[in-house]
Order: C-alpha cells, then structure tokens, then sequence
C-alpha cells in the first residue's frame, strides 16, 4: 500500500473546510487531525477572515522586548 504525504497547509486547509460546513463537528475534526480545539477554532476564524493567507504559518518573535538594555549615548 502506498501512503499519500500531505503537506501542513494542505491539512490545514481540509480541517478549514470541513469545519466550516453546517454542522460540523469541531471537537471531533480536532480530534481527528490531532489538534487543539483552540488551534481549530484559531485557524477556522483567520480563514474566515483573510481567506488562504490565514493558514500561513506566523513569526513568533515578540514585537517588543521589554528586558532589552537601553542604547547609550556616544
């Protein structure tokens, strides 16, 4: 048997359109792929709102970083 390797964003996209669909069960699409409900329902909602641009993965550096040394002056 050959298995078929899917990629991230094509699993992510299959969970976003199964989880949109009337009825849809979240707790057991979570289930199924092997997430959070807080990750489904995360990407669920940037899929709504910003289409296929809202699986992309993030950057998660800090846009601030509050133990940085101040600069000195020269």
């Amino acid at each position: 048997m050959v298995w078929k390797a899917k990629d991230v964003m094509t699993l992510k996209r299959e969970f976003v359109l199964l989880a949109g669909q009337e009825g849809a069960n979240m707790s057991a699409l979570c289930r199924q792929y092997g997430i959070d409900r807080k990750t489904g329902r995360k990407w669920l909602l940037r899929y709504q709102a910003e289409g296929e641009a809202g699986l992309q993965e993030r950057s998660r550096r800090p846009l601030s970083a509050s133990k940085r040394t101040a600069e000195t002056a020269r």
